[in-house]
């Protein structure tokens, strides 16, 4: 390995701790799909493909994504890809800059313009697989057939030897057993965080790599690291806990989409926040309603009210929230690519109905610093569900109809008035111990004292 890339692995990391975390809030970004930054709001024609999105663009319109109170970005693989891959998950040379997103000096500019505001960057990090290359010469530093597992698709997604062994669709399958790569890609990971000043990493396909090499990477990368484990099994996902910092919380994904998409019964959230506590450190999880890889909510279920009690469950729990770009303008694109929308003809309207929701609900997370506090549920029944964490209290409702709660089980005094954010106006008295909460129409509400 060259001298230069040794000498950088040798630097102390001095990036945010996985603690310091719990504090932030995350907005992911598409690269290619944010802002193009040369002023071009034209429509991208094809979404397969490179939609124009650059480093420069998101560096532009730190202000949009500040306005809604978000101190964290989690942004697209920065490695050069195979042609055409505007996703950066088919990297061909681990040490470069991918030319369609700037050069490398546009990307450390974005990385201090990020800090100053005090912005963290999250980057995504691939070292399961390459891109599909026809020979492997063309993989900088793995360019040598004995670095990868030979060709088998996976089939059997409940068979781990098989999901850890062999290929996700066609991208060659790294073999982390083998002493080169695996020494490569921890003093990789190492050196990436500390030439750039990077503050967290999101590890893609988690699951098809064994245990024991995420142990090793994310000490080396010195840096909070949620790992991607595409499983609704709490039991399952919960094991990647530990080797890596967190993961991302597609157990409570699912719960949300039953909930909210589906209209299930609320008492499953009962039984889902006690299964939970398989989970070694719930807040250093990551929730998240929409990602890049599955249907938008509103694709699914279009009801606006049924998103923002989606919404705010995953910004207010005892997680690290993650919105993604195009939620706050309600974007309802399917599956890949249509979820990958270009989000440049938005980025002046910061009065759109989502856009001023998540900010509301940002800040309310943000004042009662809930990181600091235990999440306990408060009521439960068929349609409604009501938790708190501090002095913050959370209802949610899952019906078009109207419905009134007592809830007597609370975190507030007799006679201490609470109101909910959304309406300033909406406040309830605490009297003879309980708060009555009206939901209307399967909206959500989230309490706080009057006077704190």
């Amino acid at each position: 390995m060259k001298a230069w890339v040794l000498a950088f692995c040798l630097l102390g990391v001095l990036a945010k701790t996985p603690e310091e975390w719990k504090s932030r809030t995350i907005y992911q970004i598409v690269t290619d799909r944010f802002a193009r930054g040369n002023g071009d709001y034209s429509p991208c024609e094809n979404l397969k493909d490179y939609c124009g999105g650059t480093f420069k663009g998101i560096q532009k319109h730190l202000d949009y994504i500040q306005g809604m109170g978000f101190d964290a970005i989690w942004i697209s693989p920065i490695l050069p890809n195979t042609p055409g891959s505007y996703h950066g998950y088919a990297a061909v040379d681990f040490y470069g800059i991918n030319p369609h997103f700037g050069t490398e000096q546009d990307f450390i500019d974005l990385v201090e313009a990020c800090h100053k505001r005090d912005i963290w960057i999250m980057l995504d990090v691939v070292a399961n697989h390459v891109g599909p290359v026809d020979n492997y010469s063309k993989i900088n530093p793995f360019d040598r057939s004995e670095y990868y597992h030979p060709y088998c698709p996976i089939q059997n997604w409940n068979n781990e030897t098989e999901v850890e062994w062999c290929w996700l669709f066609t991208l060659p399958d790294l073999s982390q057993e083998h002493p080169y790569v695996r020494r490569t890609l921890i003093s990789w990971i190492n050196w990436i965080v500390n030439k750039y000043n990077i503050d967290g990493l999101r590890v893609d396909t988690a699951m098809e790599v064994p245990k024991d090499f995420w142990v090793e990477f994310t000490k080396s990368s010195g840096v909070y690291a949620v790992g991607e484990v595409f499983n609704g099994d709490i039991h399952f996902v919960s094991k990647y806990q530990g080797p890596l910092s967190g993961v991302l919380n597609y157990p409570l994904y699912f719960t949300l989409k039953d909930l909210f998409a589906y209209d299930k019964d609320m008492y499953e959230a009962r039984t889902f926040m006690e299964s939970m506590k398989e989970f070694p450190d719930q807040k250093l999880l990551a929730s998240f309603v929409d990602n890049h890889d599955n249907a938008r909510f509103l694709n699914i279920q279009p009801n606006i009210k049924r998103f923002q009690n989606a919404i705010a469950w995953s910004l207010v729990t005892n997680n690290i929230p993650i919105v993604y770009y195009g939620d706050e303008q309600s974007f309802n694109g399917g599956n890949d690519p249509q979820n990958r929308e270009v989000l440049w003809p938005y980025l002046n309207n910061t009065d759109s109905t989502m856009y001023k929701f998540i900010s509301e609900v940002v800040s309310y997370r943000k004042r009662h610093q809930i990181w600091n506090y235990p999440w306990i549920e408060r009521y439960a029944d068929h349609h409604f569900y009501c938790y708190s964490m501090g002095k913050a209290m959370a209802a949610f409702s899952n019906t078009d109809e109207d419905i009134t709660r007592e809830v007597t089980y609370h975190p507030y005094k007799e006679g201490e008035v609470i109101c909910d954010i959304f309406w300033k106006e909406d406040c309830i008295t605490v009297t003879n111990g309980a708060v009555e909460v009206v939901l209307l129409k399967g909206e959500t509400k989230l309490y706080e004292p009057k006077n704190p």
